[in-house]
């Protein structure tokens, strides 16, 4: 699964220009993509390393990638 993703950022990235920032999975893929991994990482660790948040919906057939505009907030500590 992780090659999978892989080669949709970079088909995103030559295509558009920009990587992409947002990953859509179902339940499914997610378990394929963290069986690539160590029991080590988790779930947050993946994402961390894509660099991509993941939006999770049963209704997606496929792993697709896609662009968007995210308002970031920054409070003061």
């Amino acid at each position: 699964m992780l090659s999978f993703i892989v080669r949709l950022v970079q088909a995103f990235e030559h295509e558009h220009g920009m990587r992409p920032n947002l990953l859509y999975l179902n339940d499914q893929h997610i378990t394929h993509l963290k069986d690539g991994f160590s029991s080590d990482f988790d779930l947050n660790d993946i994402i961390r390393m894509l660099e991509m948040e993941i939006v999770v919906d049963d209704n997606i057939a496929h792993p697709h990638v896609a662009w968007v505009q995210m308002m970031a907030q920054k409070h003061a500590v």
